[in-house]
């Protein structure tokens, strides 16, 4: 009973910390960001109290000023401010307001019968033109909103929203794309359990932006599927060999640039130890007692995509995962971060003095580091996985749901 409410708690906090750790969470529904858009940002009645009080004030000053100065036709502008701001029934409810206005004014006030005709043109033309401009607004903006939703909808097919718990693994994320307006950039990674234990992916892509995302979701695709299938680790890699090389041929048909994929792939069996085929990425770091060690692979292969180019034959190997260990992967977007003077951040120094905090903290400060030493400015995708073992009883399905907000400026 007490293993089952440690279980049930540490659940309950890995519900309350998600949405901090990943950008992309789900997104509302298209029908959600449309209405959201269509939505005014100023109320029925402050509007009504706003308008009256504009329109008396300057009605009096038009009063006191008298033929030297008239006041009242500079009202209608007042549409088009309202355009910007208001629903599109509120703008034509201004625009009715101020015409009725201006028209009376004009129709009390001293002038030829073309004075007349042509104030009331011009406030009629006004006002028409501040409603064209709402409802411009708000069809663009609902176009946007549109596409946004997509964007986050595809970018979830993409990456899976972290955290993530199986029966082997706790996974906390950070990923931040290096377009502030994309969901999806050059890094990849994969939590998925199998029959013969949880398989991890974390990789990048060569390129950056929407250039990379095909050859991203195809070794993604292919992992998902093969970490099921292939009872060896390799035979997984194998697998996302295929899948890049394959999508290469596709590429090259079509007149894109081939590319190819660094990867560092993990196997999770409960045992304690770790297996790891490493292609051509950064090897992962160990913070375990109070400290933090890069682990030694001492195989590194090419990445995927180029076996063809190498005799060697990839090969896994294994080493030690303590029970309350973390394990720090990233791609190069964090260790070839730049300060202003063009130095690189250094992550092992870093990593080591933050190695006694727990993995969502651990990326916290990670995340904010990253952002002081760079000065805001990033270079490249990057992509952070702190993958702990997962608590008695946490049972093999993700704790991300659709109820998460999406997040851009989350981490």
């Amino acid at each position: 009973m007490a293993q089952k409410r440690a279980s049930k708690q540490t659940r309950k906090q890995t519900r309350k910390q998600r949405g901090v750790r990943h950008r992309s969470g789900a997104a509302p529904g298209p029908d959600a960001g449309t209405a959201s858009v269509s939505r005014s940002r100023i109320g029925n009645w402050t509007l009504f109290g706003g308008l009256v009080l504009l329109t008396v004030l300057v009605v009096f000053l038009d009063i006191r000023t008298g033929n030297d100065l008239r006041v009242v036709p500079l009202l209608v502008v007042v549409p088009a401010l309202a355009s910007v701001y208001c629903s599109l029934r509120q703008t034509i409810w201004v625009a009715v307001w101020i015409t009725t206005v201006v028209v009376g004014f004009r129709a009390g006030a001293d002038g030829t019968f073309w004075d007349f005709l042509f104030g009331i043109g011009f406030a009629v033309l006004a006002c028409a033109l501040g409603v064209a401009a709402c409802a411009a607004r708000i069809r663009h903006a609902t176009e946007m909103a549109r596409l946004r939703s997509a964007a986050v909808t595809l970018q979830r097919q993409i990456l899976r929203p972290l955290p993530v718990v199986t029966g082997h693994v706790l996974a906390h994320g950070l990923y931040e794309p290096i377009e502030e307006d994309r969901f999806v950039g050059g890094d990849i990674y994969e939590v998925v359990e199998s029959p013969y234990g949880t398989r991890v992916i974390i990789g990048d892509v060569q390129g950056k932006g929407l250039a990379a995302i095909g050859a991203g979701f195809a070794a993604i695709a292919a992992f998902r599927e093969a970490a099921i299938r292939e009872p060896t680790l390799t035979g997984v890699v194998e697998a996302l060999e295929d899948a890049v090389v394959r999508h290469n041929v596709f590429s090259a048909q079509t007149g894109e640039a081939e590319r190819f994929v660094t990867a560092l792939v993990l196997g999770f069996d409960g045992s304690g130890r770790v297996e790891a085929v490493n292609c051509g990425h950064l090897p992962p770091r160990l913070l375990h007692d109070g400290r933090a060690s890069a682990v030694t692979l001492h195989r590194t292969y090419v990445p995927l995509g180029l076996a063809g180019l190498s005799r060697e034959s990839r090969a896994t190997e294994s080493f030690a995962f303590p029970p309350d260990a973390t394990l720090l992967v990233v791609t190069d977007g964090v260790t070839e971060a730049r300060d202003t003077a063009g130095a690189f951040y250094p992550l092992d120094e870093r990593v080591g003095a933050w190695a006694g905090r727990g993995p969502s903290e651990l990326l916290d400060a990670l995340r904010v580091d990253l952002e002081d030493f760079s000065g805001g400015v990033r270079r490249d995708d990057i992509a952070a996985l702190a993958l702990s073992h997962a608590p008695v009883g946490g049972g093999g399905r993700s704790e991300t749901t659709g109820e998460d907000a999406l997040r851009v400026v989350a981490v």
